[in-house]
Formats: structure tokens, C-alpha cells, sequence
């Protein structure tokens, strides 16, 4: 009976973070399995919208923005429950892209790289002994040096270990793609009561559009998604604009339900956690995918050390806290703040009104939520 091969690093969760981790580890020359439960391609629930800070790790690791056609978004747009709006500039810019199309390019670039990519693997549990990993789906495992959650906003191993309180688990996200007559430099973010809606434009002349809403308001609607927004969504001008005028793709969106903004620890029995694992920041901020890819990046050149016996496994537990904490957790707070605000009312509308005679503070307010280039 052979013996199962012992890898450098898994991964557990084949999203953004997953998979780009991947791609620079196996670049360095480590043995890597990356586990994820469903099939390239497929959707998931996300505004699809990637911060130009992104723009030079992105063509690090092989992706090439310049030659993916695809939108350079540059204007946010943002209206009240009124659907009263202003326009600004942003400061850093983005592009939009699938998680369809992004999350395919990357799988298919980590294959390149020669990581072990195993698909339709849920995994049930993570045990760490005698200075090593065993990794299970049912009969199947994997044992590994360094092992790293890399499973989003939410998983059975998250609930299994308690990381994520239910109480607090109240928000649900739902996604449509979309075409229609809409700026294609754009990004619309839209409040409504009890949540927020955005739209962006992605590849191919489609759009994406997004909302996160309350649990609550799903069951009052006898968990009827088109009446919940017909009874919520319309409320606001804009939104009931875009949903007339639009053509929908499918008529079923993608959904996400349990979504929790809580803290998370950073490293649990020294399991990493990177992207979404770690922490998320408010979608209204338009940057998850970028902290996913940049916390692939601080994580990568940690695990190096520690696999080439520069650090102890200690040490880059410890500076990975540290990392993480330093890089991301003043734009976490401040999109915390901003999701507060804009979930009044009043308070919202007021904001909004305010901001447009201050497009410097306008900038400053944005640029919290989002980091430098890397």
C-alpha cells in the first residue's frame, strides 16, 4: 500500500487567496495541494470588482490585466434610500471581472505551476500532530507541513470550530449577472432599507449586480426573492430603474446565506487563515478581492521562511498576526464605521449630500478602505 505523500503547504478553499497562494508557492519550488469543494468554472456571490492596487501582483503571478479586455472602472456613483445621487472620481480605480472568469484563469495558471489541484473535495477536518497536518474528506487524506484556510466568507469548518457566531450570522448576499445601457467606467453603489445594492460592469458587456440585505427581510417576504425586491429594493429610484431596464442573464441568482462580519482569528491550531477567512471587510468597500490576493501575498513569503527554516513555525504564526493586523485592520474598522452610517437613514442621505462639495474627503474616506499598491 503506498504511503501518502507529505506536501509542502495545503490549501483548503480554491477562491482568490486559495488559489494565488497556490501559484507563488509552487513558484518557489514547494510540493502543493490546493482542496476545493466545487469545479472550475463556477459562480460565486461577489460585487466582482478588483482595486487597481491589485494591478501589479495581478500581472505578477501571470494574469495579465492589459490583455484581458476588460473594464477600467474609474467613477463610483452613489445614491441615498431616495435614489437621490452624486458622482465621484476614484482615486485608485478598478477593473471588473467574473469570479467566473478570474477564478478559471487562476486554477488554470496554478496548474501550470505543478500544484496538486483536487476539485469536489468538501473538507471535513483538520487535525495537527507531531509537527504535522492530516487533512480529511471522508476516507481521503492529505498530510502537509503548513496547511492554510483559504474557504471564504463562511464553511462547515467555521461552524465546526465555532469561528463564526450563528446569533450574529444575519446578512445574505445575492447575485445577478445583467446587460443593459449602463456606464461602462462605473461602479453604482445603491442603499436601500435594511442594505445595499452595487453594480459594476465586467467582461463582455455584462454587468454585475449585488446586494446584501438582512435574513429578515427574506423570511417577511415568505423567502420570495423577486417580491423582497419589489417590496425593498424598488424603494429606491435607482434601483427600480436598473431592474426594469435590465436584462437578466438567468433568472435565478446566486446566493450566499449566514454571512457574518465578526472578527475571525488570524491563525487557528496553526492553520493560516487568508482572504475571507481571516476577515472581511464590508462589501460597500469594494476591496475584498484585493485584501484576498494580498494576504496571499504576506502569508506566501512567511510560509517560505518557515519551509526553508529561516523562522519556527512560532515565529510565523506570530508575524502573520502581525502582518495581517498591520495591513488590513484600519480599513476593516473604517468599513465597519461606513456600514453603520449609511444603514440610518438620515444619517446616510445627510453624508451623502454633504460629500459633494469635498471631493477631498470624499477621496480620504475611499482610500481608507483600500491599500497601496503591491
Amino acid at each position: 500500500m503506498a504511503l501518502n505523500p507529505i506536501y509542502d503547504c495545503a490549501v483548503v478553499g480554491g477562491g482568490i487567496a486559495g488559489l494565488c497562494l497556490s501559484i507563488q508557492l509552487a513558484r518557489k519550488g514547494f510540493k502543493v495541494v490546493l482542496l476545493e469543494k466545487g469545479k472550475y468554472p463556477f459562480q460565486k456571490v461577489c460585487g466582482e470588482y478588483i482595486s487597481l492596487e491589485s494591478f501589479q501582483f495581478l500581472e505578477s503571478i501571470g494574469f495579465s490585466v492589459i490583455n484581458s479586455d476588460l473594464p477600467i472602472i474609474n467613477q463610483l456613483s452613489l445614491s441615498d434610500y431616495k435614489g437621490k445621487s452624486l458622482k465621484f472620481q476614484l482615486p485608485l480605480g478598478g477593473i471588473g471581472i467574473s469570479r467566473f472568469k478570474l477564478d478559471h484563469a487562476l486554477s488554470i495558471l496554478a496548474k501550470k505551476e505543478g500544484v496538486t489541484l483536487i476539485e469536489n473535495c468538501k473538507v471535513t477536518d483538520i487535525q495537527f500532530a507531531n509537527n504535522q497536518f492530516s487533512i480529511s474528506e471522508g476516507i481521503n487524506f492529505w498530510l502537509a507541513k503548513v496547511c492554510c484556510g483559504a474557504f471564504g466568507k463562511r464553511s462547515n469548518l467555521d461552524i465546526k470550530w465555532k469561528r463564526i457566531p450563528i446569533k450574529n450570522s444575519n446578512y445574505i448576499g445575492v447575485k445577478y449577472h445583467i446587460t443593459g445601457l449602463f456606464p461602462r467606467d462605473e461602479i453604482g453603489l445603491h442603499l436601500f432599507h435594511h442594505g445595499y445594492c452595487g453594480i459594476s460592469p465586467i467582461e463582455d458587456n455584462t454587468y454585475c449586480l449585488c446586494y446584501l440585505t438582512t435574513a429578515n427581510q427574506l423570511y417577511e417576504n415568505h423567502n420570495n426573492i423577486k417580491k423582497m425586491e419589489e417590496n425593498l429594493l424598488y424603494s429606491n429610484p435607482q434601483l427600480h430603474r436598473i431592474f426594469i431596464n435590465a436584462k437578466f442573464k438567468s433568472e435565478r441568482p446566486i446566493t450566499i446565506s449566514w454571512l457574518n462580519f465578526s472578527s475571525k482569528s488570524k491563525v487557528e491550531n496553526h492553520i493560516l487563515m487568508i482572504g475571507d477567512s481571516a476577515g472581511m471587510i464590508s462589501p460597500l468597500c469594494g476591496n475584498g478581492i484585493s485584501m484576498a490576493m494580498h494576504s496571499s501575498l504576506i502569508s506566501s513569503k512567511l510560509i517560505s521562511n518557515f519551509l526553508f527554516n529561516i523562522i519556527s513555525r512560532e515565529e510565523m504564526e506570530i508575524q502573520y498576526k502581525l502582518s495581517w493586523l498591520k495591513m488590513f485592520n484600519q480599513r476593516i474598522y473604517s468599513g465597519r464605521i461606513i456600514q453603520y452610517l449609511f444603514q440610518n437613514k438620515k444619517i446616510a442621505s445627510f453624508l451623502i449630500s454633504s460629500l459633494k462639495p469635498f471631493p477631498a474627503l470624499t477621496k480620504q474616506i475611499i482610500l481608507s478602505t483600500h491599500g497601496k499598491s503591491f
